[in-house]
Order: C-alpha cells, then structure tokens, then sequence
C-alpha cells in the first residue's frame, strides 16, 4: 500500500474482548474491538489515524505494541512478525516501539521524580553506563522537548499539563525508537498548548528521523502532521490517502461526514453539514457486510450483505466501499 518497504505493516488485525458471565464467569459475548485492519507505514511517515471515540484507534495502537495481545492477524515490523516474539527478544523490539500517552496526569508515576521516570528505560536497556551518564542523558532529553535540565529532580504534579506532556515525549525518546505511537496527545491539552506540542513533534521528527502513527479524533490537527490518513469506524479501515487528497476528495461516505464537520475559520465560506441518521452500531454485535451501512445514505441491499474490501480507488487512495471505487 505504500511505494517503499514499510517499516510497520499490519494485516487483517483484529482484538475482541471476552464478555464473561453467570456463576462459572464463562463467555457470553465479545466486543469486535479491532475487526481487520490493515495497513502500513513507511520509515518517516506520520499516518494519522482517525475515527469517533470507540471506533478502535487507541486499541490498535497498542495492539502494535502488544501492550494489548491481538486476537488474530499480523504485525510486521522492520522484517518481523511482533506477534510471534516473546521474552529478550519482545523487550528489544520495545525499544525500537514506544507510546506517548493521551493523559499527562495519569501517564507519569506520581511517586517518582521526572529524572527517575525518564531515567527508568535507559537502565532497563542498559543504555547508561553509570550514574553520571543517566543524570546526563536525562538532563540532555529535558532540555531537547524544551524543559531545564534541573526539571528532574521535581516531581509531576510539579508541572502543567503541556509540560507533562513534554516529560512523556521525552521518555518515549529515551531509547532512540524508529516508531513511536502517539495516541491522541494532545487531546487533553488547551489548544494553544497542542499547537506547541505537535510543533515539538514535527520538529522531534525531522531531528532523529522518526515514524509516527498518530491516533486523534481532532481532523484540523490530523491534517496539519499527517503525510497520510486513515479513517476508521467501527473496527476497521474505510479509507486511506494522502492527507491532501483525503480531505480534498473523500471518497468514503463516513469520511464525507466526518470532515463536514470540521470548523472553517473562514466565515465567509459555508460547508454543506452532513448529519449522520442514528447511532453507532453496538460493537458486541456488529452490523453484517458494511459495518457502516447502517448510517449511511447511500447504502444498497449489497451493502448488508457483502463486506466491502479496502481497495485501490487511485494512486495512494485506497477505499472500503462498495459504490465509490
């Protein structure tokens, strides 16, 4: 799906939590959390994933980490099958794949100085020879998402929201990884304050050369760091293309609706609003065929039916609908 080796390529994965119940707690039921995605990420890319709370972006993102155990498919990364490793060999991939969380506040251990959390991974991985080398790689990191070096001896509640962020980031680069996964950081921030953060991102990026997968439900912030961007709803992938492209000339109807939802700054320019009929299918029992069928205006009788594949509409457009090919 991309023109050169990907770095990360996931296939056909899918997570669904057991529901248990009754007096043996046997299973009743499973949530179709993640239901067939796929996709890939070139070495240097943001992909932008996007999609309505609940859709399954943040499971996905940790799937790939397997902080979360995927229930079938695979993830490749740089040549490997992540889902086949265990012991030494999964906590070297882990260097290599880190995560910035989306809450500042519950992300960082209250009962440990900012030194001490960023610190912790580079004596995991045996990345400081001595103490003098972990206080100095720690102070270096500090100063590189734009905090003081003497920051590591305070603790988190000693910070704002935005500069807890900061320590995260700085954490997730204590181990030099290639791809890091940044569910929805800045989320939980003041907008003036995101706009500072995915500027240290973009600037993080081209300094060392990093992949991003960046899950957020905030389309104007996907646009601005996305190469390319891909929509979920319900489980799985409906649409895929390059950033420009995507919100020029959707080709989804959900993606249609999604972005006529976005704010134009502009009051001069009007957006015709697309409001989506009912609510978003229980995901414990899916829809059959399109899991958007059921919202959709310009559904068909196929559409209950068959299970539209993620193919090809144009070059580096790739879209999940029977009737917009």
């Amino acid at each position: 799906m991309t023109t050169h080796p990907p770095l990360l390529a996931a296939r056909d994965l899918k997570k669904h939590f057991t529901i248990k119940g009754g007096i043996f707690s046997r299973e009743v039921d499973r949530v179709h959390a993640v239901d067939g995605v796929t996709f890939d990420i070139s070495a240097g890319e943001t992909l932008g994933l996007v999609g309505e709370s609940g859709c399954g972006k943040s499971t996905t993102g940790r799937c790939i980490l397997r902080l979360i155990e995927p229930s079938s498919g695979q993830i490749w990364f740089q040549g490997q099958d992540v889902t086949r490793l265990n012991g030494e060999a999964l906590r070297a991939m882990r260097r290599d794949m880190q995560i910035i969380f989306q809450d500042p506040f519950a992300s960082l251990n209250p009962r440990h100085t900012v030194g001490g959390i960023i610190g912790e991974a580079l004596v995991i991985h045996g990345l400081a020879k001595n103490r003098h080398e972990l206080d100095d790689r720690v102070a270096h990191l500090l100063e590189t998402v734009g905090l003081l070096p003497d920051h590591r001896h305070r603790f988190p509640h000693e910070f704002s929201g935005g500069q807890r962020q900061r320590i995260g980031i700085a954490r997730a680069l204590a181990v030099q990884p290639k791809l890091i996964v940044c569910d929805e950081p800045v989320s939980a921030l003041d907008v003036s304050i995101q706009a500072q953060v995915i500027n240290l991102l973009e600037e993080l990026q081209e300094k060392f050369s990093l992949t991003y997968l960046f899950i957020a439900h905030d389309l104007s912030v996907v646009e601005h760091i996305s190469d390319r961007v891909a929509v979920m709803y319900l489980g799985r992938v409906v649409e895929i293309a390059p950033a420009r492209e995507l919100y020029d000339n959707p080709r989804h109807p959900y993606t249609e609706a999604l972005l006529s939802a976005v704010p134009i700054p502009d009051p001069r320019l009007k957006r015709k609003r697309i409001v989506l009929q009912g609510d978003v299918p229980n995901p414990i029992r899916p829809p059959p065929g399109c899991h958007f069928h059921t919202r959709c205006p310009i559904a068909e009788p196929r559409c209950s039916q068959e299970v539209p594949l993620l193919e090809r509409s144009s070059e580096g457009h790739w879209v999940a609908c029977h009737l917009r090919r």
